[in-house]
C-alpha cells in the first residue's frame, strides 16, 4: 500500500462513487425540474462505468490508502443489482467500511439485500417531516410516510442509519427543533447540512445559507447539547451529544466553518471522472483510462499522480474571486454525489 498524501499532506482514505446520474427527485438543491425535466438527457448506460470497472478502481484506490467507500449517485438504488456491487466491493481486502447515501424511497425495497451484501450503514436526505414542505424541495416526487419506512426497514436489517437535512433560509429552517425531536426518539443520528453552492443549477446565494451556529440554537432550545470528539480524523460533521444521553447530532458546516484541512476523499462521477473536491471545476477521465487498455500499474501510477498534486480547499478560499472563477464550471451535485 502506497499511502499517498496530496500537497497538503491529507491522506487518501475515502472514495465516493456515483453510480447513476438519474434520480426519482428534483429537489430544488440538486436536480430542479425546470432544468432536469422530461426532455432532459441523461447518460446513456455505455457511458456510466460497469460493476467490473468500479470493482477494478475501488482496488486500485485501496492500494493507495483508501479504506472507506460511499455509493452515491443521483439516486443508487436506480442502479440495478446494486446490491451486486456492494456483496463486490465487499470482498476487496482493504475495504473497510461501505456506506450508501439514499432518498431513502426505494429503500424499503432493498434493505435487506443490501444488508446481506456487506453494506456497512446508510445515509438517508430528508429535509422535512412535513409533507407540504418535502414535497416542494423535492419537486412533488416522493412522501414522508415512504421514506420513514425505508427507514425502519433498514435498521431493521441491522443496517446504522443517519439523516441528512439540508436546511435552506426560506424553506426549511422551521423544522429543525421538530426534526430533531423526532430523530431523538427514534434514535437515530440527525446531520444538518449547511446549504451549499455544488453545480450551478441550485441557484445558491450565500443568503440562503443557515448558518451552523443558528442550527444548533434551534435544536438546544428542546434539548441542551455538548460538543464531542469527531469520530476519526476528517470526519465532516461536527458532534454534539445531547445532555440527558440520549444521541446525537452532526452538523456539517462547510461553508461556515470548512473542514478542508482533514479532507481525505476522492469522488468518481457517474460517468466515470475523478474529482479531487466537491467543488472541482475539472477532472480526470478514468473511463477512458480503463477502457483504453491500460494495465493497474499504469493507472495506479496515475491515480497516485493526481493526489499527490492536489491542493484543492475551495471551502477554505470561498470568497467572491473564487466563486466567479468557478461560476461556469462547476460539476453538478447529481453527477458526483455528496
Amino acid at each position: 500500500m502506497l499511502n499517498v498524501q496530496d500537497q497538503l499532506h491529507r491522506p487518501l482514505r475515502d472514495l465516493r462513487i456515483s453510480v447513476t446520474d438519474r434520480c426519482n427527485f428534483r429537489c430544488r438543491y440538486c436536480m430542479p425540474a425546470e432544468i432536469f425535466g422530461p426532455d432532459y438527457a441523461f447518460l446513456p448506460s455505455d457511458k456510466i462505468l460497469s460493476f467490473e470497472e468500479i470493482e477494478r478502481l475501488v482496488k486500485i484506490f485501496v492500494s493507495l490508502g483508501v479504506k472507506k467507500v460511499r455509493i452515491t449517485g443521483g439516486e443508487p438504488l436506480l442502479r440495478r443489482d446494486l446490491p451486486t456491487l456492494i456483496e463486490r466491493i465487499q470482498q476487496i481486502a482493504g475495504v473497510e467500511d461501505i456506506a450508501l447515501t439514499t432518498n431513502g424511497t426505494l429503500l424499503k425495497k432493498y434493505a435487506q439485500d443490501l444488508a446481506r451484501a456487506g453494506l456497512s450503514r446508510v445515509s438517508v436526505s430528508l429535509d422535512s417531516l412535513d409533507e407540504q414542505r418535502f414535497s416542494e424541495m423535492n419537486g412533488q416526487r416522493g412522501k414522508v410516510a415512504t421514506v420513514l419506512e425505508g427507514i425502519e426497514k433498514a435498521a431493521e436489517a441491522g443496517l446504522p442509519v443517519k439523516i441528512n437535512m439540508v436546511v435552506q433560509k426560506g424553506k426549511n429552517e422551521q423544522d429543525i427543533a421538530e426534526m430533531a425531536r423526532f430523530f431523538k426518539e427514534k434514535q437515530h443520528i440527525l446531520r444538518f447540512i449547511e446549504y451549499m453552492d455544488v453545480g450551478n443549477s441550485n441557484g445558491w446565494r450565500l443568503d440562503d445559507v443557515v448558518p451552523k451556529k443558528d442550527i444548533l440554537a434551534q435544536v438546544q432550545q428542546f434539548s441542551p447539547l455538548n460538543a464531542t470528539k469527531p469520530n476519526y480524523t476528517g470526519e465532516v460533521a461536527s458532534r454534539y451529544q445531547y445532555e440527558d444521553g440520549q444521541g446525537e447530532i452532526g452538523v456539517i458546516s462547510s461553508v461556515t466553518e470548512s473542514f478542508c484541512s482533514t479532507c481525505s476523499r476522492a469522488r468518481i462521477s457517474a460517468e466515470g471522472t475523478l474529482y479531487t473536491c466537491l467543488f472541482a471545476t475539472t477532472g480526470v477521465n478514468l473511463r477512458e483510462l480503463l477502457r483504453s487498455g491500460a494495465d493497474d500499474a499504469i493507472i495506479t501510477e496515475q491515480l497516485a499522480s493526481v493526489w499527490q498534486k492536489r491542493t484543492d480547499r475551495y471551502s477554505d478560499e470561498r470568497n467572491e474571486q473564487t466563486m466567479q472563477k468557478r461560476k461556469n464550471a462547476k460539476i453538478e451535485m447529481s453527477h458526483i454525489g455528496g
